[in-house]
Protein backbone atom coordinates (compact mmCIF):
# COMPACT_ATOMS: atom_id res chain seq x y z
CA UNK A 1 0.00 0.00 0.00
CA UNK A 2 1.19 3.52 -0.82
CA UNK A 3 -0.31 6.73 0.61
CA UNK A 4 0.77 10.28 -0.32
CA UNK A 5 2.43 12.06 2.60
CA UNK A 6 -0.08 14.88 2.14
CA UNK A 7 -2.98 12.58 3.02
CA UNK A 8 -1.23 11.48 6.21
CA UNK A 9 -0.20 14.98 7.33
CA UNK A 10 -3.76 16.21 6.84
CA UNK A 11 -4.78 14.04 9.79
CA UNK A 12 -2.51 15.85 12.27
CA UNK A 13 -4.32 18.08 14.78
CA UNK A 14 -1.84 20.93 14.19
CA UNK A 15 -0.08 22.12 11.04
CA UNK A 16 3.46 20.69 11.07
CA UNK A 17 6.68 22.46 10.08
CA UNK A 18 8.27 21.15 6.88
CA UNK A 19 12.05 21.27 6.38
CA UNK A 20 14.67 20.39 3.81
CA UNK A 21 12.40 19.32 1.03
CA UNK A 22 11.30 20.29 -2.47
CA UNK A 23 7.97 22.00 -3.06
CA UNK A 24 6.28 18.68 -3.74
CA UNK A 25 7.17 17.29 -0.29
CA UNK A 26 3.56 16.46 0.41
CA UNK A 27 3.37 14.18 -2.63
CA UNK A 28 6.12 11.86 -1.39
CA UNK A 29 4.74 8.28 -1.54
CA UNK A 30 4.78 6.56 1.85
CA UNK A 31 4.83 2.77 1.93
CA UNK A 32 4.96 2.15 5.70
CA UNK A 33 4.90 3.96 9.06
CA UNK A 34 7.11 2.98 11.98
CA UNK A 35 8.76 4.35 15.12
CA UNK A 36 11.41 1.59 15.10
CA UNK A 37 14.44 2.42 12.93
CA UNK A 38 15.17 -1.31 12.63
CA UNK A 39 11.88 -1.81 10.80
CA UNK A 40 12.46 0.99 8.29
CA UNK A 41 12.44 -0.05 4.64
CA UNK A 42 12.48 1.97 1.42
CA UNK A 43 9.61 4.46 1.42
CA UNK A 44 8.91 4.33 5.16
CA UNK A 45 7.84 7.29 7.25
CA UNK A 46 9.89 7.20 10.46
CA UNK A 47 8.36 8.87 13.54
CA UNK A 48 10.78 9.90 16.30
CA UNK A 49 9.85 10.81 19.85
CA UNK A 50 11.46 10.81 23.27
CA UNK A 51 10.53 7.55 25.00
CA UNK A 52 10.82 6.45 28.61
CA UNK A 53 14.34 5.04 28.25
CA UNK A 54 15.23 5.64 24.58
CA UNK A 55 15.08 8.79 22.46
CA UNK A 56 13.94 7.98 18.94
CA UNK A 57 15.65 11.11 17.62
CA UNK A 58 18.98 9.35 18.19
CA UNK A 59 17.99 6.82 15.51
CA UNK A 60 16.64 9.21 12.87
CA UNK A 61 19.88 9.20 10.85
CA UNK A 62 19.90 5.41 10.84
CA UNK A 63 16.26 5.41 9.70
CA UNK A 64 17.20 7.73 6.81
CA UNK A 65 20.11 5.48 5.90
CA UNK A 66 17.77 2.47 5.94
CA UNK A 67 15.56 4.06 3.29
CA UNK A 68 13.07 6.31 5.12
CA UNK A 69 11.32 8.63 2.66
CA UNK A 70 10.77 11.23 5.40
CA UNK A 71 11.16 11.69 9.15
CA UNK A 72 8.66 13.07 11.64
CA UNK A 73 10.33 14.47 14.77
CA UNK A 74 9.71 16.75 17.75
CA UNK A 75 12.69 19.00 16.99
CA UNK A 76 14.86 20.07 14.09
CA UNK A 77 17.45 17.50 13.04
CA UNK A 78 20.40 18.33 10.78
CA UNK A 79 22.02 16.20 8.12
CA UNK A 80 19.30 13.63 7.57
CA UNK A 81 19.31 13.92 3.81
CA UNK A 82 15.53 13.33 3.70
CA UNK A 83 12.54 15.62 4.30
CA UNK A 84 11.79 16.44 7.93
CA UNK A 85 8.36 17.08 9.47
CA UNK A 86 8.46 18.73 12.91
CA UNK A 87 5.48 18.23 15.25
CA UNK A 88 4.86 19.21 18.90
CA UNK A 89 4.28 15.61 20.08
CA UNK A 90 5.69 12.62 18.21
CA UNK A 91 3.54 10.02 19.98
CA UNK A 92 0.37 11.96 19.23
CA UNK A 93 1.45 12.41 15.62
CA UNK A 94 2.14 8.67 15.29
CA UNK A 95 -1.41 7.89 16.42
CA UNK A 96 -3.05 10.21 13.89
CA UNK A 97 -0.70 9.17 11.09
CA UNK A 98 -1.43 5.49 11.79
CA UNK A 99 -5.18 6.15 11.84
CA UNK A 100 -4.93 7.94 8.49
CA UNK A 101 -2.76 5.16 7.06
CA UNK A 102 -5.48 2.60 7.83
CA UNK A 103 -8.33 4.87 6.71
CA UNK A 104 -9.61 5.85 10.18
CA UNK A 105 -11.09 2.41 10.98
CA UNK A 106 -12.68 3.52 14.27
CA UNK A 107 -15.10 5.65 12.21
CA UNK A 108 -16.62 2.39 10.97
CA UNK A 109 -16.96 0.83 14.44
CA UNK A 110 -18.65 1.48 17.76
CA UNK A 111 -15.63 1.63 20.05
CA UNK A 112 -15.77 0.69 23.75
CA UNK A 113 -12.79 1.51 25.96
CA UNK A 114 -12.34 -0.13 29.38
CA UNK A 115 -9.84 1.41 31.79
CA UNK A 116 -9.00 1.06 35.49
CA UNK A 117 -6.27 -0.22 37.78
CA UNK A 118 -7.64 -3.74 38.12
CA UNK A 119 -10.23 -5.83 36.31
CA UNK A 120 -9.84 -4.39 32.81
CA UNK A 121 -9.07 -7.65 31.03
CA UNK A 122 -11.84 -9.53 32.84
CA UNK A 123 -14.39 -6.80 32.10
CA UNK A 124 -13.40 -6.72 28.42
CA UNK A 125 -13.77 -10.49 28.13
CA UNK A 126 -17.12 -10.43 29.90
CA UNK A 127 -18.40 -7.73 27.55
CA UNK A 128 -17.10 -9.58 24.49
CA UNK A 129 -18.86 -12.75 25.66
CA UNK A 130 -22.09 -10.82 26.22
CA UNK A 131 -21.95 -9.19 22.79
CA UNK A 132 -21.22 -12.53 21.13
CA UNK A 133 -24.17 -14.09 22.97
CA UNK A 134 -26.34 -11.29 21.59
CA UNK A 135 -25.21 -12.07 18.04
CA UNK A 136 -23.29 -8.81 17.76
CA UNK A 137 -20.07 -8.96 15.73
CA UNK A 138 -17.47 -7.69 18.15
CA UNK A 139 -13.68 -7.60 18.13
CA UNK A 140 -11.53 -7.53 21.25
CA UNK A 141 -8.09 -6.15 22.08
CA UNK A 142 -6.70 -6.69 25.58
CA UNK A 143 -3.23 -6.87 27.09
CA UNK A 144 -3.52 -10.66 26.72
CA UNK A 145 -4.70 -11.02 23.13
CA UNK A 146 -6.76 -9.70 20.27
CA UNK A 147 -9.80 -11.56 18.93
CA UNK A 148 -10.99 -10.70 15.44
CA UNK A 149 -13.65 -13.10 14.21
CA UNK A 150 -12.17 -16.58 14.56
CA UNK A 151 -8.61 -15.28 14.85
CA UNK A 152 -6.84 -14.97 18.22
CA UNK A 153 -3.64 -12.92 18.23
CA UNK A 154 -1.09 -12.66 21.03
CA UNK A 155 -0.62 -8.96 21.88
CA UNK A 156 2.73 -9.16 23.66
CA UNK A 157 4.88 -10.32 26.55
CA UNK A 158 4.03 -7.63 29.08
CA UNK A 159 0.84 -5.81 29.90
CA UNK A 160 0.18 -2.56 28.16
CA UNK A 161 -2.01 -1.31 25.36
CA UNK A 162 -0.52 -2.05 21.91
CA UNK A 163 1.31 0.81 20.18
CA UNK A 164 -0.79 3.12 18.00
CA UNK A 165 0.11 1.48 14.65
CA UNK A 166 -0.78 -1.97 16.00
CA UNK A 167 -4.00 -0.71 17.56
CA UNK A 168 -5.08 0.96 14.32
CA UNK A 169 -4.18 -2.19 12.40
CA UNK A 170 -6.36 -4.29 14.70
CA UNK A 171 -9.25 -1.87 14.23
CA UNK A 172 -8.77 -1.94 10.45
CA UNK A 173 -8.83 -5.74 10.47
CA UNK A 174 -12.03 -5.65 12.53
CA UNK A 175 -13.69 -3.26 10.09
CA UNK A 176 -12.57 -5.35 7.12
CA UNK A 177 -13.94 -8.49 8.79
CA UNK A 178 -17.37 -6.89 9.22
CA UNK A 179 -17.16 -6.26 12.96
CA UNK A 180 -19.56 -3.61 14.29
CA UNK A 181 -18.10 -3.16 17.79
CA UNK A 182 -14.53 -2.99 19.08
CA UNK A 183 -13.86 -3.63 22.78
CA UNK A 184 -10.47 -2.22 23.81
CA UNK A 185 -8.59 -2.57 27.09
CA UNK A 186 -7.08 0.86 27.73
CA UNK A 187 -4.18 1.26 30.16
CA UNK A 188 -2.97 4.51 31.68
CA UNK A 189 0.22 4.12 29.65
CA UNK A 190 -1.90 3.70 26.55
CA UNK A 191 -3.74 6.92 27.28
CA UNK A 192 -0.76 9.02 28.32
CA UNK A 193 1.41 7.75 25.46
CA UNK A 194 -1.30 8.34 22.82
CA UNK A 195 -1.60 4.66 21.92
CA UNK A 196 -5.39 4.99 21.69
CA UNK A 197 -5.51 8.56 20.42
CA UNK A 198 -7.58 8.73 17.20
CA UNK A 199 -9.62 5.69 18.22
CA UNK A 200 -12.85 7.75 18.53
CA UNK A 201 -14.45 6.10 21.57
CA UNK A 202 -18.22 5.87 22.00
CA UNK A 203 -18.46 4.07 25.36
CA UNK A 204 -15.96 4.59 28.20
CA UNK A 205 -15.93 2.15 31.14
CA UNK A 206 -13.98 2.35 34.40
CA UNK A 207 -13.44 -0.52 36.83
CA UNK A 208 -11.54 1.25 39.63
CA UNK A 209 -8.62 3.65 39.98
CA UNK A 210 -6.26 2.98 42.87
CA UNK A 211 -2.57 3.36 43.71
CA UNK A 212 -0.42 2.26 40.73
CA UNK A 213 2.13 3.46 38.15
CA UNK A 214 3.19 6.49 40.17
CA UNK A 215 6.66 5.98 38.67
CA UNK A 216 5.22 7.00 35.30
CA UNK A 217 2.56 9.51 36.32
CA UNK A 218 4.39 11.16 39.23
CA UNK A 219 1.44 11.22 41.62
CA UNK A 220 -1.92 9.59 42.24
CA UNK A 221 -3.56 12.71 40.79
CA UNK A 222 -1.44 12.39 37.64
CA UNK A 223 -2.47 8.74 37.33
CA UNK A 224 -6.13 9.66 37.84
CA UNK A 225 -5.95 12.33 35.18
CA UNK A 226 -4.35 9.89 32.73
CA UNK A 227 -7.29 7.53 33.22
CA UNK A 228 -9.74 10.42 32.88
CA UNK A 229 -8.48 11.02 29.34
CA UNK A 230 -10.58 8.11 28.13
CA UNK A 231 -13.75 9.87 29.27
CA UNK A 232 -12.67 13.17 27.76
CA UNK A 233 -12.12 11.31 24.47
CA UNK A 234 -15.90 10.83 24.32
CA UNK A 235 -16.38 14.55 23.64
CA UNK A 236 -13.24 14.91 21.53
CA UNK A 237 -13.94 11.99 19.19
CA UNK A 238 -16.02 11.77 16.05
CA UNK A 239 -19.77 11.60 16.54
CA UNK A 240 -21.16 8.64 14.65
CA UNK A 241 -24.78 8.66 13.43
CA UNK A 242 -27.13 7.16 16.00
CA UNK A 243 -24.35 6.27 18.45
CA UNK A 244 -24.53 8.12 21.80
CA UNK A 245 -21.49 8.84 23.95
CA UNK A 246 -21.87 6.82 27.18
CA UNK A 247 -19.79 6.76 30.37
CA UNK A 248 -20.00 3.68 32.63
CA UNK A 249 -18.90 4.65 36.15
CA UNK A 250 -18.30 2.82 39.43
CA UNK A 251 -20.30 4.43 42.26
CA UNK A 252 -18.30 2.47 44.82
CA UNK A 253 -14.90 3.79 43.73
CA UNK A 254 -13.20 7.12 44.40
CA UNK A 255 -12.91 7.66 40.63
CA UNK A 256 -16.66 8.39 40.58
CA UNK A 257 -15.98 11.71 42.28
CA UNK A 258 -13.89 13.17 39.45
CA UNK A 259 -15.17 11.22 36.45
CA UNK A 260 -18.87 11.96 36.88
CA UNK A 261 -18.53 15.70 35.99
CA UNK A 262 -16.98 14.82 32.60
CA UNK A 263 -19.57 15.34 29.87
CA UNK A 264 -21.33 12.40 28.24
CA UNK A 265 -24.71 11.91 26.57
CA UNK A 266 -25.57 9.30 29.16
CA UNK A 267 -24.05 7.84 32.31
CA UNK A 268 -24.54 4.29 33.54
CA UNK A 269 -23.59 4.15 37.21
CA UNK A 270 -23.06 0.76 38.82
CA UNK A 271 -22.25 -0.56 42.27
CA UNK A 272 -22.83 -3.24 44.85
CA UNK A 273 -25.51 -2.99 47.55
CA UNK A 274 -25.18 0.29 49.37
CA UNK A 275 -24.27 2.25 46.24
CA UNK A 276 -27.89 3.28 45.54
CA UNK A 277 -27.45 6.42 47.63
CA UNK A 278 -24.65 7.46 45.25
CA UNK A 279 -27.07 7.57 42.36
CA UNK A 280 -26.33 4.14 40.91
CA UNK A 281 -28.78 2.83 38.32
CA UNK A 282 -27.23 -0.65 38.06
CA UNK A 283 -26.94 -2.29 41.48
CA UNK A 284 -26.07 -5.82 42.59
CA UNK A 285 -28.34 -6.96 45.42
CA UNK A 286 -29.21 -10.21 47.20
CA UNK A 287 -25.73 -11.63 46.64
CA UNK A 288 -25.37 -15.37 47.31
CA UNK A 289 -21.81 -16.72 47.38
CA UNK A 290 -20.60 -20.31 47.30
CA UNK A 291 -17.37 -22.04 46.37
CA UNK A 292 -18.62 -22.87 42.87
CA UNK A 293 -21.02 -20.10 41.87
CA UNK A 294 -22.08 -16.58 42.81
CA UNK A 295 -25.64 -15.40 42.21
CA UNK A 296 -27.03 -11.91 42.54
CA UNK A 297 -29.97 -9.80 41.45
CA UNK A 298 -29.34 -6.63 39.42
CA UNK A 299 -31.63 -3.67 39.93
CA UNK A 300 -31.69 -1.57 36.79
CA UNK A 301 -33.75 0.97 34.87
CA UNK A 302 -35.14 -2.03 32.96
CA UNK A 303 -36.24 -3.78 36.14
CA UNK A 304 -34.64 -6.63 38.07
CA UNK A 305 -32.77 -9.57 36.58
CA UNK A 306 -30.60 -12.33 38.01
CA UNK A 307 -27.00 -13.06 37.06
CA UNK A 308 -24.83 -16.00 38.03
CA UNK A 309 -21.11 -16.51 37.54
CA UNK A 310 -18.36 -18.98 38.33
CA UNK A 311 -15.92 -16.08 38.76
CA UNK A 312 -15.07 -15.73 42.46
CA UNK A 313 -14.89 -12.56 44.54
CA UNK A 314 -16.95 -9.41 44.98
CA UNK A 315 -14.56 -7.56 42.68
CA UNK A 316 -15.78 -9.81 39.87
CA UNK A 317 -19.37 -8.86 40.67
CA UNK A 318 -18.23 -5.28 40.09
CA UNK A 319 -16.53 -6.27 36.83
CA UNK A 320 -19.72 -8.00 35.70
CA UNK A 321 -21.76 -4.90 36.47
CA UNK A 322 -19.33 -2.77 34.44
CA UNK A 323 -19.64 -5.12 31.46
CA UNK A 324 -23.42 -5.31 31.84
CA UNK A 325 -23.63 -1.52 31.98
CA UNK A 326 -21.72 -1.19 28.71
CA UNK A 327 -23.85 -3.92 27.15
CA UNK A 328 -27.09 -2.18 28.14
CA UNK A 329 -25.72 1.06 26.69
CA UNK A 330 -25.20 -0.82 23.42
CA UNK A 331 -28.78 -2.09 23.42
CA UNK A 332 -28.05 -5.69 24.38
CA UNK A 333 -31.05 -7.59 25.82
CA UNK A 334 -30.93 -8.93 29.37
CA UNK A 335 -31.08 -12.55 28.20
CA UNK A 336 -27.80 -12.12 26.30
CA UNK A 337 -26.19 -10.51 29.34
CA UNK A 338 -27.19 -13.50 31.46
CA UNK A 339 -25.93 -15.97 28.88
CA UNK A 340 -22.69 -14.08 28.24
CA UNK A 341 -21.77 -13.71 31.90
CA UNK A 342 -22.44 -17.37 32.65
CA UNK A 343 -20.42 -18.36 29.60
CA UNK A 344 -17.19 -16.89 30.98
CA UNK A 345 -15.68 -19.79 32.90
CA UNK A 346 -12.42 -18.05 33.67
CA UNK A 347 -9.83 -15.57 32.41
CA UNK A 348 -6.26 -16.66 31.80
CA UNK A 349 -4.09 -15.75 34.78
CA UNK A 350 -7.01 -14.46 36.86
CA UNK A 351 -7.76 -16.68 39.91
CA UNK A 352 -6.95 -19.59 37.61
CA UNK A 353 -6.59 -23.04 39.18
CA UNK A 354 -3.70 -25.35 38.36
CA UNK A 355 -4.82 -28.90 39.04
CA UNK A 356 -2.44 -31.86 39.03
CA UNK A 357 -4.58 -33.93 41.40
CA UNK A 358 -2.86 -32.48 44.47
CA UNK A 359 -4.75 -32.38 47.82
CA UNK A 360 -4.29 -28.60 48.12
CA UNK A 361 -5.48 -25.77 45.87
CA UNK A 362 -3.04 -23.99 43.54
CA UNK A 363 -3.97 -20.70 41.87
CA UNK A 364 -2.32 -18.24 39.48
CA UNK A 365 -3.52 -14.65 39.69
CA UNK A 366 -2.32 -11.46 38.03
CA UNK A 367 -2.71 -9.34 41.20
CA UNK A 368 0.25 -6.94 41.07
CA UNK A 369 -1.25 -3.86 42.70
CA UNK A 370 -2.11 -3.33 46.38
CA UNK A 371 -5.85 -3.29 45.71
CA UNK A 372 -5.72 -6.39 43.50
CA UNK A 373 -3.62 -8.26 46.05
CA UNK A 374 -6.15 -7.49 48.79
CA UNK A 375 -8.98 -8.74 46.58
CA UNK A 376 -7.08 -11.87 45.56
CA UNK A 377 -6.11 -12.86 49.11
CA UNK A 378 -9.55 -12.12 50.53
CA UNK A 379 -11.11 -14.23 47.80
CA UNK A 380 -8.53 -16.99 48.35
CA UNK A 381 -9.58 -17.09 52.00
CA UNK A 382 -13.12 -18.04 50.94
CA UNK A 383 -11.85 -20.90 48.77
CA UNK A 384 -10.07 -22.95 51.42
CA UNK A 385 -10.52 -24.40 54.88
CA UNK A 386 -6.75 -24.43 55.33
CA UNK A 387 -3.97 -21.87 55.15
CA UNK A 388 -3.45 -19.28 52.43
CA UNK A 389 0.17 -19.36 51.21
CA UNK A 390 0.92 -16.38 48.96
CA UNK A 391 3.88 -15.93 46.61
CA UNK A 392 4.46 -12.49 45.09
CA UNK A 393 6.99 -9.74 44.44
CA UNK A 394 7.11 -6.11 43.34
CA UNK A 395 8.54 -4.92 40.05
CA UNK A 396 11.85 -3.14 39.70
CA UNK A 397 12.04 0.36 38.20
CA UNK A 398 8.37 0.83 39.01
CA UNK A 399 6.33 2.42 41.76
CA UNK A 400 8.55 1.99 44.84
CA UNK A 401 5.87 3.24 47.24
CA UNK A 402 3.80 0.09 46.87
CA UNK A 403 6.57 -2.37 47.84
CA UNK A 404 6.20 -2.15 51.62
CA UNK A 405 2.45 -1.84 51.15
CA UNK A 406 2.34 -5.12 49.22
CA UNK A 407 4.43 -6.81 51.91
CA UNK A 408 2.10 -5.51 54.61
CA UNK A 409 -0.95 -6.84 52.74
CA UNK A 410 0.64 -10.28 52.49
CA UNK A 411 1.61 -10.25 56.15
CA UNK A 412 -1.90 -9.28 57.14
CA UNK A 413 -4.07 -11.40 54.84
CA UNK A 414 -2.02 -14.54 54.12
CA UNK A 415 -1.04 -17.17 56.67
CA UNK A 416 2.32 -17.56 54.94
CA UNK A 417 3.94 -15.05 52.57
CA UNK A 418 6.82 -15.90 50.26
CA UNK A 419 8.45 -12.75 48.87
CA UNK A 420 10.21 -13.18 45.54
CA UNK A 421 11.27 -11.59 42.27
CA UNK A 422 8.79 -10.00 39.88
CA UNK A 423 10.50 -8.36 36.89
CA UNK A 424 13.34 -6.81 38.94
CA UNK A 425 14.85 -5.26 35.81
CA UNK A 426 18.10 -3.50 36.75
CA UNK A 427 17.36 -3.28 40.48
CA UNK A 428 18.85 -5.78 42.96
CA UNK A 429 16.16 -8.29 43.94
CA UNK A 430 17.37 -8.39 47.55
CA UNK A 431 16.91 -4.63 47.90
CA UNK A 432 13.31 -4.89 46.68
CA UNK A 433 12.64 -7.77 49.06
CA UNK A 434 14.07 -5.73 51.94
CA UNK A 435 11.44 -3.05 51.35
CA UNK A 436 8.66 -5.62 51.10
CA UNK A 437 9.89 -7.39 54.23
CA UNK A 438 9.59 -4.17 56.22
CA UNK A 439 5.92 -4.05 55.27
CA UNK A 440 5.37 -7.69 56.20
CA UNK A 441 6.95 -7.16 59.60
CA UNK A 442 4.84 -4.04 60.14
CA UNK A 443 1.82 -6.35 59.82
CA UNK A 444 3.28 -8.65 62.47
CA UNK A 445 4.74 -11.32 60.20
CA UNK A 446 7.86 -13.08 61.47
CA UNK A 447 10.62 -14.07 59.05
CA UNK A 448 11.15 -17.81 58.98
CA UNK A 449 7.70 -18.45 60.43
CA UNK A 450 4.99 -16.52 58.60
CA UNK A 451 7.06 -14.91 55.86
CA UNK A 452 10.11 -15.91 53.83
CA UNK A 453 12.36 -14.38 51.20
CA UNK A 454 13.23 -16.58 48.20
CA UNK A 455 14.70 -14.43 45.45
CA UNK A 456 14.42 -16.93 42.59
CA UNK A 457 10.75 -17.04 41.58
CA UNK A 458 10.73 -20.70 40.51
CA UNK A 459 12.35 -21.68 43.81
CA UNK A 460 9.86 -19.50 45.70
CA UNK A 461 6.92 -21.26 44.08
CA UNK A 462 8.50 -24.63 44.85
CA UNK A 463 9.05 -23.53 48.45
CA UNK A 464 5.39 -22.53 48.79
CA UNK A 465 4.15 -25.77 47.24
CA UNK A 466 6.37 -27.82 49.54
CA UNK A 467 4.89 -25.99 52.56
CA UNK A 468 1.30 -26.77 51.55
CA UNK A 469 -0.68 -29.26 53.58
CA UNK A 470 -3.97 -30.89 52.65
CA UNK A 471 -6.70 -28.26 52.18
CA UNK A 472 -4.21 -25.37 52.04
CA UNK A 473 -4.24 -22.91 49.14
CA UNK A 474 -1.12 -21.71 47.31
CA UNK A 475 -1.62 -18.55 45.27
CA UNK A 476 1.09 -17.12 43.00
CA UNK A 477 0.36 -13.46 42.33
CA UNK A 478 1.78 -10.84 40.01
CA UNK A 479 2.63 -12.53 36.71
CA UNK A 480 -0.66 -14.11 35.63
CA UNK A 481 -0.73 -14.57 31.87
CA UNK A 482 2.61 -12.86 31.16
CA UNK A 483 5.08 -14.85 29.12
CA UNK A 484 8.37 -13.34 30.26
CA UNK A 485 10.33 -12.09 33.28
CA UNK A 486 12.60 -9.08 32.95
CA UNK A 487 16.07 -9.38 34.48
CA UNK A 488 18.36 -6.46 33.71
CA UNK A 489 17.20 -5.35 30.27
CA UNK A 490 16.48 -8.87 28.96
CA UNK A 491 13.07 -10.52 28.77
CA UNK A 492 13.47 -14.16 29.80
CA UNK A 493 10.71 -16.65 28.90
CA UNK A 494 8.48 -17.35 31.89
CA UNK A 495 5.19 -19.11 32.53
CA UNK A 496 3.66 -18.84 36.00
CA UNK A 497 1.33 -21.71 35.19
CA UNK A 498 4.18 -23.98 34.15
CA UNK A 499 6.31 -23.01 37.14
CA UNK A 500 3.46 -23.88 39.49
CA UNK A 501 2.64 -27.08 37.62
CA UNK A 502 6.30 -28.16 37.64
CA UNK A 503 6.58 -27.49 41.37
CA UNK A 504 3.54 -29.62 42.11
CA UNK A 505 4.84 -32.45 39.93
CA UNK A 506 8.29 -32.36 41.54
CA UNK A 507 6.73 -32.66 44.97
CA UNK A 508 4.53 -35.51 43.81
CA UNK A 509 7.54 -37.30 42.31
CA UNK A 510 9.48 -36.97 45.57
CA UNK A 511 6.55 -38.26 47.60
CA UNK A 512 6.02 -41.20 45.26
CA UNK A 513 9.72 -42.04 45.38
CA UNK A 514 9.67 -41.88 49.17
CA UNK A 515 6.66 -44.16 49.46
Amino acid sequence: MTVPLADLLAALPREPQLHGAPADLREIPIQAITCDSRQVTDGSLFVAYRGVSVDGHDFASQAAANGAAAVVAERHLDGLGVPLVVVPDGRQALAYLAAAWYGFPSHQLTVVGVTGTDGKTTTCNLLHSILTSAGRRAGLVTTVNAIIGERKIDTGLHTTTPDAPDMQRYLAEMAAAGMEIAVLEVTSHGLQQHRVTACDFDVAVVTNITHEHLDIHGSLEGYQQAKARLFRHLSDGLRKPGVPKVAVLNAGDDSYRYLRPIAADRQVIYGLEGAVASGANLVATRIERSASVTRFVVQSDLGEFELRTVLAGDYNISNILAAAGAALALGVPVEAIQQGVWGVEGIVGRMERVDEGQPYTAIVDFAHTPNALVQALETARTLTRGRVIAVFGSAGLRDVQKRAWMGEIGGRLADVTVLTAEDPRTEPVDAILDEMARGAEKAGAVEGQSYYRVADRAEAIQFAVDLARESDLVIACGKGHEQSMCYGTVETPWSEHQALRDAIRRRQAREQAGS
